[in-house]
């Protein structure tokens, strides 16, 4: 029945003459763009039930804005709107202009941000009911076919009252959502985009996180765990460099701090454990090559390998006590 009914809408749709613009597939969905006005970072984070959502809602740019573009969804909302903000609009004047431009806009929900933390949303006078959105200071929140009018207030109150990062805020917010009731027809896919508050003009180093969790009963759960791994990952990405300028001190930092965000990862400490190993503190590495070693044993077949790669001292002592961890 509601396969027939999005069909249905889309007849409709396309039999008014809203489509000189291309309709494309209708994501149903609630969504967050989002400003760190301390750390200058944006993030876009969605959920909906339809399969990878993160292809086409968020959109954003390190040192531009964010633009989450959703309900009979025009992706050139997202590169175009991005696009005029970073010539100088505002995010509510390049949404107004965009707006304007487009005769399906009454199919349409956006949201955009820009550099400035202002906030502007558009949700068409024809999106699904229950559609609606909330802009506040650095961000705003919308959605459209939920089970009940109070979602986007209820990810408003979750973002304002939230502690922690951007990520994490934002999480709050979806969770927020999905616990007011969410999409009405249930989950599928979920996604979180941050961008770096100080831009390189690189676009894969400016993402700080870029996850999408394309099909699953589960996504905001799945999302969750996916980024405290990749928290994990970014501080072990961290403790390397600081490896490869010789602070051993700030690599160990880095390396604990990977392996509180991911403790079920074994390689995760090993790493820590080679540095230790490296700078004479092998006390303090062997207790690690041993839990280690428990969990993954294949990773004590791979550190013979290091000598030849430069990562661990050529001492066959040294080696010769930490394999017999």
């Amino acid at each position: 029945m509601e396969s027939i009914k999005i069909c249905l809408l889309i007849f409709i749709i396309t039999s008014t003459n809203f489509a000189q613009t291309k309709i494309t597939r209708p994501v149903s969905t609630y969504s967050i763009v989002a400003y760190d006005e301390v750390t200058k970072e944006f993030g876009v984070a969605v959920q909906s039930h339809w399969f990878s959502v993160g292809q086409l809602v968020p959109w954003a740019k390190a040192g531009v804005g964010a633009v989450a573009t959703q309900s009979f969804v025009k992706v050139e909302y997202g590169p175009d709107g991005l696009t005029l903000i970073e010539n100088g609009l505002s995010a509510a004047e390049a949404l107004n202009k965009l707006v304007l431009e487009d005769e399906g806009e009454a199919v349409r929900q956006v949201a955009m941000i820009d550099v400035n933390g202002n906030a502007a949303a558009h949700t068409g006078s024809k999106c699904v009911d229950m559609a609606g959105h909330f802009v506040g200071k650095n961000f705003s929140c919308q959605a459209n076919m939920m089970e009940n009018n109070t979602v986007w207030t209820a990810m408003a109150k979750a973002f304002e009252n939230a502690h922690g990062d951007l990520a994490e805020r934002m999480m709050l917010a979806l969770e927020a959502a999905e616990n007011e009731g969410g999409d009405i027809r249930g989950r599928q896919s979920a996604a979180m985009i941050i961008v770096s508050g100080t831009p390189t003009g690189v676009e894969w180093k400016d993402k700080v996180i870029d996850i999408r969790v394309d099909d699953n009963p589960e996504p905001l759960k799945e999302l969750r765990r996916l980024i405290s791994i990749s928290k994990a990952y970014n501080h072990a990405n961290q403790g390397d460099y600081y490896l490869e300028k010789n602070d051993i001190n700030s690599a160990l930092i880095e390396y604990d701090k990977a392996s509180e965000y991911y403790p079920e990862n074994a390689e995760l400490p090993y790493w820590s454990a080679v540095s230790l190993a490296n700078t004479g503190r092998l006390e303090e590495a062997l207790p690690i090559f041993k839990k280690v070693f428990a969990m993954k044993p294949k990773l004590k077949k791979m550190t013979p390998r290091l000598i030849k790669a430069g990562m661990l001292k050529d001492d066959k002592e040294l080696l010769k006590i930490i394999l017999e961890q």
